[in-house]
């Protein structure tokens, strides 16, 4: 009893929700904060359990649960705000690049050097990583086990920091064998090896920060972490300005571009590091230690094996598409065209469902690990329909409007405006999956809090197979076609991990679910009919000068977010009321 008195302590130290006692069947009163505990041996069995369900989903937690539901809602805003800035920052990067290197030529080059480090990172770093500690930390937090926890993050610190670091030298050697794989990406395949092994090491860098990212997220600090990303983009952004004029040729520019990289991702490494010492509390800390025996530490590992293959393959698919992309469509447009698209079509998931899941991840985690799997369907329901009322309007517009979009983020500099309907096309085939892709990025997080993990990388390993079949039938249509075969794949991956978790749940508010899709399509439509009425005739009327262009998109994305409003409102959408109790920090003045 007092073990359970100081951990709920402790808990209420961090702002989470505390357990309560109740008697074992057979007696009515239970007990509760505030009451004595029971220190007589013959005094009825106490039994550890949640709070009693409540009537709503959002009542769905232990004691102080509206607190907690406050604090996640704070960090829900902090986190998107944060990912959103880093999302926008990161597309004024892609802006500078095309600026300085267009979409056709050497910088393909580029593109193909940097998929190969990038997907050795998603393969055994960062966010793989994180998504396979956070649960066994989360978990031994928990428990009350701190101090091995602690000793658990520094065992994998250091294990992944050796290991990928050998890792990295070992790619660097073969560098020129991987990169032949992608036949002669710009016409210059030598200049691709020399710019992969600049990138490589970043691996090792990243695997670092996942687990610091992860200890951060388990005390829930999303905000540090999210922000991480904004300083790596500005870094890169200033290397770039700096930099690339400076240069006398396209491969010294480019080896630039490379360099900031590397450099910008040691700056996102070490930002975390000052808060993360406010946590250190004696031998809860991050030091020198490799205990590799210890069971957690292979928990983590064995975990990361089918996570690494369910976040990893996703990254797989976009290596595959640059596979077929360079050697069977155009090696000197192609894969820069499709990164570009991608990179659009990703902003809004960044901003909306990555914060959605990242923020529920921690507490989906937690109620895994007491067993509450009610309040579990109700979480994971809640973050599906929250992206889906976020991303299905995005996606309109997104689809409807590609080409202007396009060509007011890209069309200057070295960018040729032939090039802007080739992204453009691209960009509206990958909007037909970004709420799926949304979805599998919850549905991922909600097995993993389960610590079930080969589920979804069985689903993960079918749509690899999947996706390189539709690419070899789709990329003879053109360089669009390998997007809408990622859409695809990303429409069959989401159903088919949404049917196995309802049947491991027994239910997932199917109804609620299917309820709120019905009227947030029916709103959408609105929103893309609205969209290109309101910005045809503009666009007709101003021109395309750069000021116009603004006026004219503006115009039209502010009508979408009105329609969408008063459609939603008039359609009966409840995640409107629940997205204004998300915007409102009145829990946070509540608090002080």
């Amino acid at each position: 009893m007092a073990r359970l008195q100081a951990r709920n302590e402790r808990r209420r130290a961090r702002g989470q929700p505390t357990w309560e006692l109740e008697e074992s069947p057979g007696y009515e009163r239970s007990v509760t904060e505030g009451t004595p505990l029971l220190a007589d041996p013959d005094q009825p069995t106490m039994v550890l359990t949640p709070s009693r369900r409540r009537e709503t989903v959002d009542e769905m937690l232990p004691t102080g649960g509206e607190e907690h539901r406050r604090r996640l809602a704070v960090s829900t805003l902090i986190f998107g705000v944060a990912t959103g800035l880093s999302r926008v920052l990161g597309l004024v990067r892609e802006m500078v690049a095309a600026y300085y290197f267009g979409a056709a030529g050497r910088i393909n080059a580029f593109t193909v050097a940097f998929q190969v480090p990038n997907l050795v990172r998603a393969l055994v770093a960062d966010a793989a990583l994180s998504s396979a500690f956070v649960p066994v930390f989360s978990d031994l937090l928990e428990k009350g086990e701190r101090r091995r926890a602690w000793r658990v993050a520094s065992s994998l610190f250091w294990l992944m920091l050796l290991g990928l670091s050998a890792l990295s030298a070992l790619f660097i050697l073969v560098a020129p064998w991987v990169i032949g794989l992608f036949g002669n990406p710009g016409h210059d395949s030598e200049l691709a090896v020399g710019l992969s092994r600049v990138l490589f090491p970043i691996v090792a860098l990243l695997g670092c920060s996942g687990v610091i990212v992860g200890i951060l997220n388990s005390y829930d600090h999303f905000t540090v972490p999210a922000l991480s990303p904004v300083f790596w983009n500005l870094a890169i952004i200033l290397g770039l300005v700096l930099g690339v004029p400076n240069a006398t040729t396209m491969n010294a520019k480019l080896y630039v571009y490379a360099f900031s990289i590397l450099i910008a991702t040691v700056i996102q490494v070490f930002l975390p590091l000052p808060w993360l010492r406010t946590l250190d509390r004696g031998e809860e800390r991050l030091r020198i230690l490799f205990d590799w025996r210890d069971p957690a530490v292979a928990r983590v590992f064995k975990l990361m094996i089918p996570v690494t293959l369910g976040l990893g393959l996703i990254n797989v698919n976009a290596v595959i598409d640059t596979f077929f992309a360079s050697r069977l469509i155009d090696p000197t447009l192609a894969p820069t065209a499709i990164q570009k698209a991608f990179l659009v079509y990703m902003l809004p998931q960044g901003v909306f469902s990555v914060a959605i899941a990242t923020v529920l991840f921690p507490t989906l985690s937690r109620l895994a690990s007491r067993g509450d799997m009610i309040g579990f369907a109700g979480t994971v329901s809640n973050g599906l329909r929250q992206i889906a009322f976020l991303l299905a309007p995005t996606a309109a517009v997104s689809a409807v409007l590609c080409v202007p979009i396009i060509r007011i983020l890209y069309q200057r500099g070295e960018w040729h405006p032939s090039q802007t309907p080739t992204v453009a096309y691209a960009l509206a085939a990958f909007s037909a999956g970004l709420c799926f892709n949304g979805a599998m990025l919850m549905l991922n997080r909600a097995f993993f809090s389960l610590q079930e993990n080969w589920i979804p990388t069985v689903v993960a390993l079918a749509n690899l197979f999947l996706n390189a079949l539709l690419d070899l039938a789709f990329y003879r249509v053109g360089i669009w076609g390998i997007p809408l075969a990622t859409a695809v794949v990303n429409i069959a991956g989401s159903v088919a991990l949404f049917v196995l978790l309802r049947r491991r749940l027994g239910r997932l508010e199917g109804r609620a679910i299917a309820s709120s899709l019905l009227r947030i399509v029916a709103a959408t439509a609105a929103v893309a009919a609205v969209s290109y009425i309101v910005w045809k005739p503009l666009d007709s009327e101003f021109g395309r000068s750069f000021g116009a262009q603004v006026v004219s998109l503006g115009l039209a994305l502010v009508a979408s977010v009105v329609v969408y409003v008063a459609a939603s409102r008039m359609l009966g959408v409840r995640e409107m009321r629940e997205m204004r109790a998300l915007l409102s920090l009145r829990g946070r003045f509540d608090r002080a």
